[in-house]
């Protein structure tokens, strides 16, 4: 493995449980640590606001990730590291698990759902010039969804553009056109 991989997608996708998953082989850590640890962070509340330029100019640095395999969050496409894995969730499933796991409100529930359908973080990642990785976490569990990731750590090779579609969905589509109030 060459550097560090992003380990990005939207809320609920999965990110952390599957980085969780893979810490007996693969170092991972979350934005949030990452900005405190070099402090590009300020308390918000429950979480931090992380400062993505002061971040993103600690981690140019040589030596800055050395020993780190992924940074985890759904910022971290956002930061200079040229490989992203983007978990993807079907957005009527991530809106059910965001709802089980009572995270956000109902309002960023909803707009967790539109960004997924739109497909936007992946949109982001491949805009800013990184090579994407999509893995769909749909109704799998996480040790199958590490055991995608760990295999992608391990070969990278060439990227699928697009290989996720929510809006192929018709009900994506319409739940869109129409959202329920």
């Amino acid at each position: 493995m060459t550097g560090p991989v992003a380990l990005t997608g939207t809320p609920g996708s999965g990110k952390s449980s599957v980085a969780r998953r893979l810490a007996s082989r693969w170092r991972a850590v979350e934005v949030a640590d990452l900005a405190r640890a070099f402090r590009a962070a300020a308390p918000d509340g429950p979480g931090v606001e992380v400062d993505l330029v002061a971040l993103a100019r600690a981690v140019r640095r040589p030596g800055a990730l050395r020993g780190v395999d992924l940074v985890v969050g759904h910022l971290a496409h956002l930061l200079p590291i040229p490989d992203a894995i983007v978990l993807r969730c079907h957005p009527r499933e991530l809106l059910a698990r965001l709802r089980h796991a009572h995270r956000g409100t109902p309002r960023d529930r909803a707009a967790n759902y539109v960004c997924e359908a739109t497909d936007a973080i992946a949109i982001e990642a491949r805009a800013l010039g990184r090579r994407v990785y999509e893995i769909d976490t749909t109704g799998r569990s996480i040790d199958a969804v590490a055991r995608s990731v760990a295999r992608r750590l391990r070969h990278r090779g060439p990227t699928r553009e697009g290989a996720v579609d929510w809006l192929s969905d018709p009900g994506v589509t319409a739940h869109l056109l129409d959202p329920p109030t």
